[in-house]
């Protein structure tokens, strides 16, 4: 007869507390350095997939999924401190699809006009994507504070 040791039995967390939302100042500080480090990723992978040859609403399409989904993911916990729940994701997704067709068509239209306009590549790529991304984040901060993060 081999000797057996038991099975370790789960361990029952407790609930978490609800927390207290944060104020405006904190939320906004936060979201601003969130979305610095997410415009990171965004523009970091927007560079780096034109350098492979990949065309440019492409390579912005797939960089803000990139940039967003870093967003969400540490505004959520962090900025918002909400606990995950599948009509809040769903939310998220139409603001994300909406702001995502806004960013991607203004950067490409933009890209376009300043390329005509003489502009180096990297000056387009920086002032077309500043403004892209300069609107889509007041866009999503807004409505992110006011709806999303209130429901339920």
């Amino acid at each position: 007869m081999a000797d057996h040791l038991p099975l370790p039995q789960p361990v029952a967390l407790p609930l978490r507390e609800p927390s207290t939302p944060l104020g405006l100042r904190t939320q906004l500080v936060r979201f601003v350095l969130t979305g610095g480090l997410s415009a990171v990723v965004d523009f970091g992978l927007l560079v780096a997939l034109m350098a492979l040859g990949l065309g440019h609403t492409a390579a912005k399409a797939l960089s803000f999924v990139a940039g967003t989904t870093t967003a969400y993911l540490i505004n959520r916990r962090w900025t918002f401190r909400a606990e995950p729940s599948r009509r809040r994701f769903l939310a998220v997704v139409v603001l994300y699809a909406l702001t995502f067709a806004l960013q991607v068509g203004l950067f490409s239209v933009l890209f376009d006009r300043l390329t005509a306009a003489g502009l180096s590549r990297l000056a387009v790529q920086v002032a077309a994507f500043v403004v892209a991304q300069g609107v889509a984040t007041t866009v999503n901060f807004v409505v992110q504070r006011t709806l999303i993060f209130r429901l339920p």
